[in-house]
């Protein structure tokens, strides 16, 4: 392809922790490129099992990941957004290979809160079936792990060795870890910190309508919509007959409704704090700052417990 040059941003931040909003929201500057496929996950490389193959799309050829860039051309940025980067232990180095200059966006969220995000939505796509605490737990414990194999809900959310990989393949000047919270709290504030780590104009990130929730907690309409919603056959019509575009409308207009996301099991939530305790400990000690955000919906008597074992 005349031309090509590989993507040089990637947003690599976790399952479920804005990186549809900043793909949605970069996406509108004029100088910045995303292709209409969010997800090719393209430097991850996955190898769903059989039960999971429909539930997965993704990129493995190099022509077709390509021919996603055809209009990049001229952009100072050309993004990849994809979710499976930040956990895949070979995707830095993927992606160092042939783009070393290139910009790493990493945003996380309270790993608890995001592990319950990610399994609402795996139930409202009928991808799981269980109640959280015992998804969870058959989860953690199986022995076979993998991006489209398991769903990872414990994993994805140990950012500590994930984010050290980038800082060490990339240089901690090439990598901007942000915060679901930031970007909810101040959206334009956190655009114009990732505009200047870009070096983009800021005027189009003032601009951006950051109203919007992309990728929200919705609700199937009925058990009809969450089973089709799950079923091989709807999976690939989406994938590859009807539009992208028109696929997500009829998922959201005619499917899903508004609804309050329903209160995470306590069992569950203490089950991960207690996992994830020594993880943001850790985290902390890498990035040099204190992270509270990350701890937003863990029960008091862990957070006490968790600052008196800091004090020790």
């Amino acid at each position: 392809m005349a031309g090509w040059t590989w993507p040089n941003l990637y947003i690599v931040g976790a399952v479920k922790s804005g990186t549809t909003s900043l793909y949605a929201y970069l996406g509108q500057h004029p100088e910045v490129f995303f292709p209409d496929m969010k997800e090719p996950h393209f430097f991850s490389r996955p190898q769903p099992s059989t039960a999971q193959t429909h539930l997965i799309t993704y990129v493995k050829d190099e022509a077709d990941y390509r021919r996603l860039y055809a209009r990049g051309a001229g952009y100072a940025w050309r993004g990849d957004a994809s979710p499976s980067y930040l956990w895949a232990p070979e995707a830095p180095a993927r992606i160092h290979e042939v783009s070393p200059a290139a910009r790493i966006l990493i945003i996380l969220r309270d790993p608890v809160e995001r592990a319950y995000a990610q399994y609402l939505m795996d139930y409202s796509e009928g991808a799981i079936e269980e109640p959280f605490f015992e998804a969870l737990e058959r989860d953690w414990l199986r022995p076979d792990k993998g991006w489209g194999v398991s769903q990872l809900y414990v994993e994805l959310g140990q950012y500590t060795e994930q984010i050290r990989r980038y800082r060490q393949t990339f240089g901690t000047d090439q990598v901007l870890v942000l915060l679901l919270e930031d970007l909810k709290k101040d959206p334009h504030g956190t655009l114009r910190t990732i505009g200047r780590f870009l070096g983009i104009a800021p005027e189009p990130l003032d601009a951006i309508d950051t109203h919007i929730a992309h990728n929200h907690y919705r609700q199937p309409k009925g058990e009809w919509a969450r089973r089709l919603a799950g079923s091989p056959i709807s999976r690939f019509l989406g994938e590859h007959v009807v539009p992208r575009r028109l696929g997500e409308y009829v998922w959201q207009r005619w499917m899903q409704k508004e609804a309050p996301k329903p209160v995470m099991d306590p069992r569950a939530r203490d089950y991960l704090a207690a996992l994830y305790t020594p993880e943001l400990a850790a985290l902390e000690a890498e990035l040099g700052r204190a992270l509270p955000e990350l701890r937003r919906v863990w029960s008091p008597v862990v957070q006490v417990l968790r600052a008196q074992e800091a004090l020790s």
